[in-house]
């Protein structure tokens, strides 16, 4: 082939063979001389961008303090919380003023423990509260202060004096019954001390407060079965009378008021078994009832050996108030006028002259058989005899001057004894 055959004019098409234009050959050296294809605008495809509306720069300043505004105030709580929480723990800037706050019964869950300190004022963030506590219970362990362990024994029926100054572990710890310190104290308690002269003692040794050993004797609930639902009565000037047990005892210093009054009951709840409540039924008596007599004996005997004696004529008595209507005792009264009376203050709820009522046996008194209930803190020796009378058939006693006793069967052998041994006495 002739190399003029490839040679183009500058229409594109091939000059050598024009004969047929079946075999025509168009070529296209440039796409811009080419025509384009019409295109119909339905097969167009519309290819639409959406704008962002436009923004003031006003709403975009307005907004973005709006944010920062937000996250001061929220940052702001979250400090106040965070600090709020903080004081609760700390007791930071807490007030020193007492709250008192009486258990009836004890508790054994935390949480109700923390409620009760929010119900009262004293914490303000208790879901924290609760939180820490349970943290602190389970990463600390044992609770040791000053040497000394602290078990961990629920939350005491009691009074307690409170304060937020203590903080949240202090106060629950003074809830759980732990003292403060863990200096000791050891105090003897002899046979036949009346309740208040026991709270003095307590008191003057700085064991605990007086308000709140009187509130826990007068209105705390114990499981020991010799007080086991005793309740307070208006008769009575102190719910516990005759049951806080003489002994000596070793007290913490601060130690709470309830756990000061359950040394005593546990002490006497050990040593008066169930013999001592089956022999009292024998003789057709309450517990309540033997523990009187028990305490009128060891108020009126000069020692051990007289208590059986005086015992047999206290159930004589008794045993006959018809002839003998009165256990014809001075000590009843006595307990009210020297006992009772010098304790009572001005917002005491009755005076002594209302107490006698209940207490004078004398022969001249009202009161028919026992006293409303015990005028002291009898011993077991004393307790003893109540159950255990001698077997006499006097009805009568006396003392001289030097603590001898003498007995008569009659009021005329009384009167015959009583003039010769010791005609100094007025009755």
């Amino acid at each position: 082939m002739d190399n003029d055959e490839f040679k183009l004019d500058e229409s594109g098409i091939n000059p050598t063979d024009t004969s047929s234009q079946e075999n025509k050959d168009i070529y296209f050296s440039n796409m811009e001389a080419a025509e384009p294809e019409a295109v119909k605008p339905a097969e167009q495809t519309a290819v639409v961008k959406r704008r962002a509306p436009k923004i003031q720069k006003g709403q975009s300043i307005a907004g973005t303090y709006i944010f920062f505004i937000v996250v001061i105030v929220v940052s702001m709580l979250l400090s106040i919380y965070a600090v709020l929480c903080m004081n609760d723990v700390l007791a930071i800037t807490k007030s020193s003023s007492s709250v008192t706050i009486t258990l009836n019964e004890q508790l054994n869950d935390m949480n109700e423990a923390v409620d009760l300190l929010a119900d009262n004022g004293l914490i303000k963030c208790k879901n924290f509260c609760k939180l820490f506590a349970k943290f602190r219970e389970e990463q600390v362990g044992p609770q040791w202060r000053n040497g000394v362990y602290f078990e961990d024994k629920g939350y005491e029926a009691g009074v307690y004096y409170l304060n937020a100054k203590m903080g949240l572990e202090g106060m629950l710890q003074a809830m759980h019954g732990n003292n403060v310190t863990a200096e000791t104290v050891r105090i003897p308690f002899p046979e036949g001390l009346s309740t208040a002269e026991i709270v003095d003692k307590l008191v003057n040794n700085e064991v605990c407060d007086k308000a709140a050993l009187l509130s826990v004797i007068q209105t705390v609930d114990f499981s020991y079965s010799l007080v086991n639902g005793l309740e307070a009565d208006e008769k009575i000037p102190y719910r516990l009378e005759g049951y806080l047990f003489p002994d000596t005892y070793d007290f913490y210093v601060g130690e709470s008021a309830s756990s000061v009054i359950k040394k005593f009951l546990a002490n006497g709840d050990a040593k008066i078994t169930e013999k001592h409540r089956e022999r009292a039924k024998e003789l057709g008596y309450s517990m309540y009832e033997i523990i009187t007599i028990a305490s009128i004996i060891q108020y009126e005997a000069g020692d051990v050996d007289q208590m059986k004696e005086i015992s047999a004529i206290l159930h004589n008595r008794l045993a006959d108030t018809v002839n003998f209507p009165s256990i014809g005792c001075d000590s009843t009264s006595d307990y009210i006028k020297n006992k009772v009376a010098p304790a009572l203050s001005s917002t005491s709820s009755h005076t002594a002259d209302y107490y006698l009522t209940y207490y004078s046996t004398d022969m001249s008194s009202t009161v028919v058989g026992l006293p409303a209930g015990p005028i002291c803190n009898p011993g077991m020796d004393a307790i003893n005899a109540a159950l255990y009378p001698a077997d006499s058939n006097n009805y009568f006693f006396f003392h001289d001057n030097k603590g001898n006793m003498y007995t008569a069967e009659t009021n005329q052998e009384f009167e015959q004894k009583k003039n010769t041994y010791a005609p100094y006495l007025n009755y």
